[in-house]
């Protein structure tokens, strides 16, 4: 048992959860008025499609499963992936805290026409159109694909590689299609994985030597 723990002691990160979780939270609860309205020309060219709420859901699999893969198959990786991920929700929530903002472009949703409409209608009753920049969902997904990109188990497996980027890019118009966002909260998603990668994947970040011995254990 003490071996188990010693080779999986680098799941100490995963407890940022318990800081985004009651973060993220109270925002939610907190910003329901006199916030700052994200919007852009283009936002209103782009159509509802009720049908893009599977890769918005999609997107919970899609990160749970590369923190899960790089846990078990390579710390290294999974300590840079963690290292994006983490940074850049702290920024997010960090902007929302002194900078609220949200939508008011959400569509009224019959949740009679079809089982997606359905869904979307749930996700607005329970997901609050406030704390949209930068969007998460765009920003995490970035960042999982260039984690994927980058590893060197997973570099040559080219299904994989293009089924990474086919599912970063429906989840990003996803959030835009499903009027989650405005196309500007995934432009600073964009600008914000831009320079973290800078940091992260350019080599600005070296991974300590603990970390990198843990790559051996694991």
């Amino acid at each position: 048992m003490k071996n188990l723990f010693y080779r999986y002691r680098h799941a100490w990160v995963l407890s940022y959860a318990f800081i985004y979780l009651p973060w993220f939270l109270y925002l939610e609860k907190k910003v329901t008025n006199h916030y700052h309205i994200m919007h852009v020309a283009i936002d209103d060219y782009i159509p509802f499609n009720e049908y893009f709420i599977v890769p918005y859901f999609l997107w919970f699999f899609y990160v749970s499963a590369a923190i899960l893969y790089f846990f078990f198959a390579d710390v290294k990786d999974y300590y840079k992936l963690c290292t994006m991920l983490f940074t850049g929700m702290t920024i997010s929530l960090m902007i929302c805290t002194v900078f609220p903002n949200g939508t008011d472009f959400r569509p009224v949703i019959d949740p009679d026409k079809n089982v997606f409409s359905y869904i979307v209608s749930f996700l607005y009753s329970k997901d609050t159109c406030t704390n949209v920049f930068p969007s998460i969902h765009v920003y995490n997904s970035i960042c999982v694909h260039i984690a994927v990109s980058h590893s060197e188990k997973l570099r040559q497996n080219r299904i994989i590689q293009v089924g990474s980027f086919l599912l970063m890019v429906s989840i990003c118009l996803a959030t835009v299609f499903l009027k989650q966002h405005s196309a500007f909260d995934g432009l600073g998603a964009l600008v914000m994985a831009s320079i973290m990668y800078q940091f992260v994947y350019s080599g600005s970040y070296v991974p300590g030597r603990s970390e990198v011995s843990e790559k051996a254990i694991g």
